[in-house]
This record gives structure tokens, sequence and C-alpha cells, in this order.
């Protein structure tokens, strides 16, 4: 059974076509267009992006001297295993890349994944992880031997001459490993175990997207344009919740196919474009998607019910295809709408020569976008224990942005900070923020209270359950306003008075300003405040008159703290009109039946399909925008339908959800995940208990599955001047 038309086929004129669809435009590139990619060109060298001739050569002098030793490793164990010496003499492994190396958009210093391919009688855990690793850690050339046998695709971490490498390893039913061996073919699945399957995916989805491009250097180009922009916006991060290096590959591969004559200043451009028009959940595929042969499962929607929760379904091209983006919640969805918001407006800014490849780039002010944070604190005792805590703690901060939108009804939105600061004075330790604001577009009922003590307190038992925890790991969770954030998380650990450019967002509000328009609801300009000191005392003065109005109807409270308004709302705050006062009390929030869920779901995926209005263009070039709309609204008319999902649906999904990142020790064993339950004091004295925690750990959570409505894209609800207050009864602040 095929799903969808075939990933490779003809046109009538006889010219090849990539892609489940026709392309939107066949164009070429213009002159100016040309010009534009050479600069695009520069402007990623100059951003450091390519690594140097001798690092390369270096590389492949790694990756030649770790295939010698994989096949010296090949050997050995045959013999040990009593093969004849025919056998052991026709014995081979064979070494594979993957990623951005293989894709040929690594930069320097950047890791290698590598894929090591042995035969039937090379076992995993002897040896693999046993014999090879032994070999590894023998020689002078290998540091930081790191192997990961449990891990859900397990892992061998080294760097060798100062390459880093992460080596998986795919045990074939092949008694001979052929030098000429292609991965590619579906038949080296079979008999293969679930671990092989997994670790034999990068290679298999890299290598087929490389096939289903028309232009490998556009591709590359425009890849590596992609990269640096996720990474300077601060949504590149596949375990924040984000899109990581596979998703954004697929992602431009697909631009790639619909323009297939372009260049990388206009795939840019038409990536923006295409995507902030995108209904999701419809899926971005690159081919048709194959049951096979070998009955693995499939990313299916119409079959499998999980598969009908995933909010922006990125497929893998290779047997078997699978969602590469599960990861990714409401909030970060939101965040990644409003920034493909941003990059068309400031694409089409660039067309008018209004804008250039500096203001596309312009690096996301995290730490002046909200008002409020919470800080995650680890710790561990040694330099090992670090590295571990942090690696579990890390692979479960998704968890506390999905239990905060499911304890608020999704009423208060996450931004989590895809990375984590090291505190230089404090040895094995880093710190986390998530940016906390309202969600926008609904009524705001003044005084209501969000209370994420209990979302907080689960989050942490939750985080406790690592089976090889030891005694010095610890996780702390509190409450820090902007001007708290602390000095180690700035460059050079210096806080900056203000920002050192005009921002985007500030850019267009004076142009707004000046013109007398009003600002439509964009929401790549709703969700930040990144115009630094001159916007903060604004919102501090309106938020103070607010306050000043209210200030006998409301009730103060302990450990409160207030959000200002976004800085462009529908309304202007002379006009914005509140609700009687509504006095919720500590951790109580409306029922799920009294908050308009659909609604608040078209909210985010009203922005898929925004007017492409916002600047002035030529008639002919009006035209082929509305010509490639058209087109883009016949991509999506596939056969996916979306689902609401029902909670008794969400309670028996929740209910079969297992936990894949279970970490066992190296006997097999499940350690005991029993600890003492520790009493972390609040700033008001509050106790909180952090207890042993029975069950298993949620992998998918309700609001992870919650798929949204298409049926239509709601009127705009009119913004009330949001006023956001924030219970942590058992949170502290941060020190």
């Amino acid at each position: 059974m095929v799903m969808g038309s075939p990933g490779l086929s003809n046109r009538n004129n006889g010219q090849q076509r990539l892609g489940i669809t026709e392309p939107i435009s066949l164009g070429g590139p213009s002159e100016e267009d040309v010009i534009k990619s050479r600069e695009l060109e520069k402007y990623l060298h100059d951003a450091g992006l390519y690594e140097s001739q001798e690092e390369a050569v270096s590389r492949e002098e790694v990756l030649g001297r770790l295939d010698q030793i994989v096949k010296i490793w090949v050997k050995t164990i045959s013999r040990a295993k009593g093969l004849n010496d025919e056998l052991v003499h026709q014995a081979n492994a064979k070494i594979f890349t993957f990623g951005s190396y293989r894709l040929g958009v690594h930069g320097p210093g950047a890791d290698i994944d590598t894929l090591c391919v042995g035969p039937r009688h090379a076992t995993r855990e002897e040896d693999f992880f046993g014999e090879l690793y032994r070999m590894l850690s023998e020689m002078s050339e290998v540091t930081e031997l790191h192997p990961v046998p449990d891990a859900h695709v397990p892992i061998m971490q080294f760097k060798f001459n100062g390459v880093s490498i992460d080596l998986l390893y795919a045990k074939l039913s092949l008694y001979i490993i052929p030098e000429d061996l292609d991965v590619s073919q579906d038949a080296i699945l079979h008999s293969a175990d679930e671990q092989t399957v997994r670790s034999l995916n990068g290679c298999r989805v890299t290598d087929q997207i490389l096939r289903l491009v028309p232009s490998i250097q556009n591709f590359r180009t425009t890849l590596r344009c992609m990269r640096l922009w996720a990474k300077r916006r601060g949504v590149y991060s596949n375990v924040a919740g984000f899109l990581g290096g596979i998703n954004w590959a697929l992602l431009v591969a697909r631009i790639c196919q619909l323009y297939p004559n372009a260049l990388p200043n206009m795939l840019v451009s038409r990536f923006f474009r295409v995507y902030t028009q995108w209904r999701w959940p419809n899926p971005v595929m690159l081919c048709a998607i194959e049951e096979g042969s070998l009955g693995l499962p499939v990313w299916d929607p119409r079959r499998n019910p999980r598969d009908r929760y995933h909010l922006m379904p990125i497929i893998t091209p290779a047997y078997p295809c699978m969602n590469s983006s599960y990861n990714v919640s409401s909030s970060t969805l939101r965040i990644m709408l409003e920034e493909f918001q941003r990059g068309n407006e400031i694409c089409e800014a660039m067309e008018a020569n209004k804008a250039d490849w500096d203001t596309l780039f312009e690096s996301y002010a995290f730490f002046e976008a909200y008002k409020n944070y919470l800080q995650i604190d680890i710790s561990a005792a040694n330099a090992d224990g670090f590295r571990k805590w942090k690696g579990w703690v890390e692979s479960r901060l998704r968890q506390l942005t999905l239990k905060i939108e499911r304890k608020t009804y999704e009423m208060l939105q996450c931004h989590p900070h895809p990375g984590g600061f090291p505190d230089k004075s404090r040895p094995f330790h880093s710190s986390y923020f998530m940016g906390l604001q309202r969600k926008q577009g609904v009524p705001v009922k003044e005084g209501e209270h969000f209370d994420l003590s209990k979302a907080v307190d689960d989050f942490k038992l939750a985080v406790y359950q690592y089976t090889l925890r030891e005694i010095g790991m610890e996780i702390r969770v509190s409450h820090v306003k902007r001007r708290e954030i602390p000095n180690f998380v700035f460059p050079g650990g210096v806080r900056p008075s203000r920002p050192s450019k005009v921002s985007w967002v500030r850019k267009r509000r004076s142009e707004l300003e000046v013109s007398g328009s009003t600002q439509p609801d964009r929401s790549g300009e709703d969700r930040t405040v990144s115009d630094g000191a001159d916007s903060g005392r604004k919102r501090k003065l309106e938020n103070d008159n607010v306050e000043t109005d209210h200030a006998k109807s409301m009730r103060p409270c302990v450990g409160e703290v207030c959000e200002a308004s976004p800085p462009f709302s529908n309304v202007s705050p002379s006009s914005a009109k509140y609700e009687n006062n509504v006095e919720v009390s500590t951790g109580k929030i409306e029922s799920p039946a009294q908050i308009p869920y659909q609604n608040g779901q078209a909210e985010v995926w009203s922005r898929c399909n925004p007017l492409i209005n916002s600047l002035s263009v030529a008639g002919d070039a009006s035209s082929s925008k509305e010509a490639e709309k058209l087109a883009l609204e016949k991509i999506m008319a596939g056969p996916y339908v979306s689902h609401q999902a029902l909670p008794e649906e969400l309670d028996e999904l929740e209910g079969d959800s297992e936990d894949r990142h279970q970490v066992k020790d190296f006997s097999g064993n499940m350690k005991d995940s029993r600890i003492e339950p520790s009493i972390e004091k609040s700033n008001n004295g509050a106790e909180t208990s952090t207890g042993s925690y029975n069950g298993g750990l949620e992998e998918l959570e309700p609001a992870e599955l919650m798929a949204p409505s298409l049926n239509g894209t709601p009127e705009p609800v009119a913004q009330r001047k949001p006023i956001i207050r924030l219970n942590f009864t058992s949170l502290p602040n941060a020190s």
C-alpha cells in the first residue's frame, strides 16, 4: 500500500519530477537572484559556517582510521568465536556517515555521526560495547570515550584525534558485509532488531534526502542558511520541542522540490512563504509513504491513533517512514510559526530593499522578551555524574512545558530556551530557562491566578526517577523576573544595559507609527518584546497605570507577578476594557468545560494561513503570489484529516504510553529508583516535598497529543490588557 503519489515520477514533457506533487513554480533565477545568492553565500562564509581545508582533511583521515579499526575488530571477534581462517579473512565491517556531515552542511568543530555495520555474529552488547570499547579505550588517540548501551538508539561517543564521533552499530543478518554495501535497500532490514532499524534509519534517511532534491548544491546552501537562522532565533533543538537538524533538512528539501530551478536566495524566501501558509498538521513529505513488506510500523494517522495527534508532522522519506518531529508541543509550534511569519515579512522587505541578511539573522533576545521566567538549576558531585545527569534532565525538560500547558489548560504559554548556561563560579552546575506569558487573543479575567507548583512538583518527581541517580544529582526550579536573570547567561558575564541595535520589531513599529496605520494581528510580532530598555520602560508605565486604576479592586498576595501586554495589539491601550474583577483562589482555574479549547487551538492554527499583504508589491508579483498560494492549497488538500482528541481517548493513550528513555545499568537490570524525600523551602516558607514517585514516566502527554480543529479560522478576539498573576506557592525565588 502506498499513501500519496510516488516520490519520483515523470511529467508529460519527459522531465523528472521530484516529490509527491507538481512543483509550485519552474521559474529560473533572475539576475537579482544570482547576485543575492552570492551575497548569501558570502554571508555564510563570513559567519564561519565552513570548515577549513585542513580540518576537512583531518576528518577524512579520522574516518579512514576508524574504518580500519572496525575491520580489525570484526576479524578479532570472528577468530575468538572459532570461525575458520577463510571466514576470518572474509569477515568485514564498514563505517557509514550520516547527519550534517553526510549532507555536507557541517561546520567547524561539529561532531560526525557514524554507523558501524557488522555481520550477524558480531553482537551489540558483547562485541560492540565490549571488545570494540576495550580496543578504543586502549588507544592514545581516543579520549572522552562514553558508551550509552541503553539509549533509545545505543551509541558510543568519543573524540578521535580531537574530532568528536558519535558511533552507532547495526548488526545485519548477513554473514559477510560486502564493501559495496548499499544500506538504502529495504532488504537490509530483514530480520534486524529494533536497535538496528533505528541505527540504520539515520543513514537511510540522509541518503534518500540527497536523492530527492533537484540540486544538492542549492539544497546545501539553503540548509546552511536555515540552520544558522534557526539557531540565531532560538528554534533549533529537537529535545526542547523545536526542530533538530534532520527536521530542518526535510523542510528545506521539500521547498527545493516545489521550486526546482530556484537559487538559495529565492529558496529561503519561499521557505518562509510556504511554511507561513502551511496548515499544520498537514504532513510534510518528500515521497510517498510505502508500507513495505517487512511489517514495520509506519506513520499513518488513519490507522495509528497516536499519529493523529502529532502537531507538526515532518515525515522521513526512508522505510519505515516516521514522524521526525513528534517532540513539538503547542507552545513550541506557536513560537516557530511566529518566527516563520517574521522571516516572511523580512524576506518581503528584502525584495523591496528595505532589509538585509543581517536583519533576517538577528539573534533573538530571549532574556528581553518576557518579564517572567522559570529557572531550572541542575548540579552533580563530579564531572561524570554531571554529564549523565545533564543528558537525562535535558531529555525531560520538554515534559515541564507540557505539564504547564496541561495544568493551565494552555492559558499560560512557555518558551523554553534551547540550551543551558554553565555557571563558571560553580563546578558541575548548569541552568535552563523558560519564558512565560499569558495566551494572547483570549479575554483576560482580572486577578486570574496560575499556580505552577503542582506542575513543577510532578516534573521534579519524574526527573528524580533516573535509575542511575547518584548522591549530589539535584534539580531546583524557581521563578525569576527579567531583572533577576543571572549575569552568567550573558556574553562575557555582563548584562547589557540596552540593545546595541534596533530590532526588526522596533523598526516595524516605528514605521507603523509614522504611517499612522494600525498594527495587524501578526503572530511574529505578538510574542516578543525584544526592543530592550525603552520598550520595557513603556510597558512599565502602562502597567503602573493599570495597577493604579485597579489597585482598590485587586487584593495583593505573596508571590504574585504581573505580565505586561505584548508590544502590539488589535486594541489600543486606551480602548482596552476589562471584565469584572475575578479573584481566583491559589492553584485554581476555570474548569476545562468553561474554556474555549477548540477556539484556543484555532488561535494557533489560524496563524498557518495568514494574509500575505504586509508589504505593497507590484501587480505582477501579487498575481504570482496568489498563484503560488493556490498551488499550495492544492498541495495541502491531501488524504490526512485532523482529529480532535476526546478526553477518554487521551486517557487511554496516556495510560498506554511507555517510557522509551528509561535507563538501565550495564547488567541490564533496572536499578532501584526509590529516593528519599527532599524538602525545599520557598521564599515564603512553604515546603515542597520531592518524595518517591511510583509508576512510569510520561512519553506522551495530552497537551502534546491534542490535534487542532481545521474547520476554519475564528474571528479575532479583541485583546485586553493582560495581567498575569503567577502563584508559585511552593516555588522558591532564585537566589
